[in-house]
C-alpha cells in the first residue's frame, strides 16, 4: 500500500472499534458517551501512542462509524418514577396551595 502507513495497526484498529461499541465506564471514564478527546486519552493508555483528535476522527470514519449524540439523562435518574409519571401524568405530583396576586387598583 503506497503512502504513509497506517497509524494504528488493524488489530489496534479491531480493538478501538469494539471499545467505542461497548461504551464508555462512567465510573472509569468519567463520561457517559465518547469524544474524541478521550478517547484519545484512552489509546494512550492502551497502545502507547499519542494521537490528535482530528486524527483520531479520520480512523473513527475508516472504521465506519459516525458521530452520534445521545439523548441527554441524568445519571441518577430514577426510571421507576419515570414510569409511573407517563402512566398517571401530574395526578401524581402534590398538590400545591394555590396562590392568588391582587393587583391594587
Amino acid at each position: 500500500m503506497p503512502g504513509r502507513p497506517e497509524w494504528l495497526i488493524e488489530g489496534e484498529q479491531a480493538t478501538l472499534k469494539a471499545i467505542i461499541l461497548a461504551g464508555p465506564d462512567p465510573k472509569r471514564h468519567g463520561c457517559v458517551e465518547w469524544t474524541l478527546p478521550i478517547l484519545c486519552e484512552v489509546i494512550a493508555e492502551r497502545c502507547a501512542k499519542t494521537l490528535h483528535p482530528a486524527s483520531l476522527s479520520r480512523i473513527v470514519r475508516r472504521l465506519e462509524l459516525s458521530k452520534q449524540k445521545m439523548r441527554p439523562r441524568h445519571p441518577q435518574s430514577d426510571a421507576k418514577a419515570q414510569a409511573a409519571f407517563q402512566k398517571m401524568g401530574s395526578a401524581l405530583l402534590p398538590m400545591r396551595p394555590v396562590t392568588r396576586f391582587t393587583v391594587p387598583v
